[in-house]
């Protein structure tokens, strides 16, 4: 059994990976502010609460924990607040992954996980998008993510840190256990917003850009089971402690779906009405981001269990029924 540091181990999809990693033999310590993540789940290891960017907390679970390894999950997310807030994300999702390496480094643990993003890629010119495609974020969400995979270069070059850059499409969807589901304050996902509406606790969802260059107007993106995602971290730490070295790799299913597309299947699966309203695009939403997906199949052995979009609806719903929310 090996002990792994699961920075944001308390979020969304932290919390699903900490699941998979314990049932896989693993030891998970969660490590999370609780900013955005949730004590209760943290189930399968212990929790270290603290700040990403805080050096003596981090300096302090790697000295107690001694992890083998790093997956690297927390940080801000949400790509319109970057545009408003840029310096929160650049303090969050740069300087505390510098701070996360140089104790990595301290402490000698070699391997990390680190969870980029598609927005790295800005807007892409042609779709499916290749992990050699070029690099133009349009906004400081994606920046900030090109910036620590060039840094997670550096340290490989001067240090010898083996990384697997896992660049996410959509995560979405729930434990197919009901143990776990997504809940942001606020939601900004097109899915549980719209499953949040469909059980009456928003009047109404925003449609943002109807005028985009895609076949019905809204934008399109690649939805990937969130337990796929964290089926691909086990798989990623398998490649680096066998050996295999470093790789930077999409996890996505390449098929695209709109805003309104999943609208509509989710008004099928849930029964309910959800009733959409128009409002303009948001700044540095790229119209199409879906993932050619040849290298994680090849390189990881990975492919999507749960990604069709009825699947992943059908857990989303069943959580957000469950629990309310």
């Amino acid at each position: 059994m090996a002990t792994i540091l699961v920075t944001g181990g308390a979020g969304y999809i932290g919390s699903h990976t900490c699941k998979l990693l314990a049932g896989a033999g693993h030891l998970p310590v969660a490590f999370d502010d609780l900013s955005n993540g949730h004590a209760d789940a943290v189930r399968w290891g212990p929790l270290e609460t603290g700040d990403i960017c805080d050096r003596r907390r981090l300096r302090g679970a790697f000295e107690a924990w001694r992890p083998a390894a790093v997956v690297h999950c927390a940080g801000l997310t949400e790509a319109g607040h970057s545009t408003a807030d840029p310096a929160a994300f650049y303090r969050a999702n740069v300087v505390g992954s510098l701070a996360l390496l140089e104790e990595m480094t301290a402490a000698d643990t070699r391997f990390i996980v680190f969870s980029s993003s598609a927005a790295v890629y800005g807007v892409p010119a042609a779709s499916p998008i290749p992990e050699d495609a070029p690099m133009a974020p349009v906004n400081p969400y994606g920046e900030t993510k090109r910036a620590v995979e060039a840094m997670l270069d550096a340290f490989q070059r001067a240090c010898g840190t083996e990384c697997a850059v896992l660049r996410y499409f959509n995560a979405a969807g729930a434990d197919p256990q009901g143990d776990l589901g997504e809940r942001h304050d606020p939601e900004t996902h097109l899915i549980p917003t719209a499953l949040r509406a469909a059980l009456g606790l928003k009047p109404r969802i925003q449609v943002f850009g109807t005028d985009y260059p895609t076949p019905d107007g809204t934008a399109v993106r690649d939805y990937v089971h969130v337990s796929d995602l964290a089926a691909a971290h086990i798989a990623a730490l398998d490649r680096l402690e066998g050996g295999g070295g470093t790789l930077t790799v999409n996890i996505g299913t390449g098929v695209g779906r709109s805003v309104h597309e999943v609208l509509e299947a989710c008004r099928r699966i849930t029964g309910r009405v959800i009733s959409p309203r128009t409002a303009p695009r948001r700044a540095g939403d790229p119209p199409e981001l879906v993932a050619a997906t040849g290298r994680a199949a090849r390189e990881l052995g990975w492919s999507p269990r749960l990604s069709d979009l009825d699947t992943i609806l059908v857990t989303a719903w069943a959580w957000h029924s469950a629990c309310g929310r």
